[in-house]
């Protein structure tokens, strides 16, 4: 089974909810591990198809080595198979809707190729439960904070003390309030596989503040040292 970057001593750093090429790249020339692009239509960092596949197109090409991650909830078969083929495909779909472990497991099983990531928004230490169910059907996950009406993006954080207790079977990432100013203390309680920045690091929704970003970057790289 492929696995995303990082580890239990090596984490991982994705930058999600980017849409300009040319910050994709700086980005990427900082040593993250993946970047993120949003494909749920009423998300503010939405981008594209036609945008979407030169961006990834050009990260590719650029730093072949990074995770390019498409983020979407509840396409059918047919929009995702379409999504994986020819030039600017993604190498993980991040699945942040309703899909079900059966529904991931099949995606995989159809796309041996692709990561497959599933997103949890938590509203409840009890809905940790949920993560146990996915063993086996995807390849990672994605813990965030729950808010209504909300799929991401929302830069509310999850309580450290829900996850600290934890074992988890597959690959996590944490979401939700990632910020360098935050790192040092989330990386003394826990040890995920990788951190997913977004909307605190923006200017405005589907921009970024490389300062910002470069800032997140050191924090993880000082708590490892």
């Amino acid at each position: 089974m492929a696995l995303p970057m990082g580890s239990p001593t090596s984490t991982a750093v994705k930058i999600c909810g980017l849409t300009k090429i040319f910050q994709a790249k700086s980005i990427a020339e900082l040593g993250v591990d993946a970047i993120g692009v949003v494909g749920v239509e009423n998300s503010p960092r939405y981008l594209a198809e036609p945008q979407r596949r030169e961006l990834f197109a050009e990260l590719d090409s650029y730093k072949p080595e990074l995770q390019r991650v498409w983020v979407v909830a509840d396409l059918d078969a047919c929009q995702v198979a379409a999504a994986l083929q020819g030039e600017g495909a993604p190498s993980v779909v991040q699945l942040h809707g309703k899909e079900t472990p059966e529904q991931c497991a099949s995606l995989r099983l159809r796309h041996p190729n692709t990561q497959w990531w599933k997103a949890l928004r938590l509203r409840s230490q009890r809905d940790l439960c949920l993560a146990q169910t996915y063993a086996g059907q995807v390849d990672a996950l994605l813990l965030d904070a729950w808010k209504p009406g909300e799929l991401g993006g929302t830069g509310h954080r999850l309580p450290l003390e829900w996850l600290n207790q934890t074992t988890f079977e597959l690959p996590w990432w944490l979401a939700g309030g990632v910020c360098a100013e935050w790192i040092p203390e989330l990386m003394s309680q826990l040890k995920p596989w990788g951190v997913d920045a977004s909307s605190r690091l923006e200017i405005s929704p589907g921009i970024k503040d490389l300062k910002l970003v470069e800032a997140l970057v050191e924090a993880v790289r000082n708590c490892q040292a």
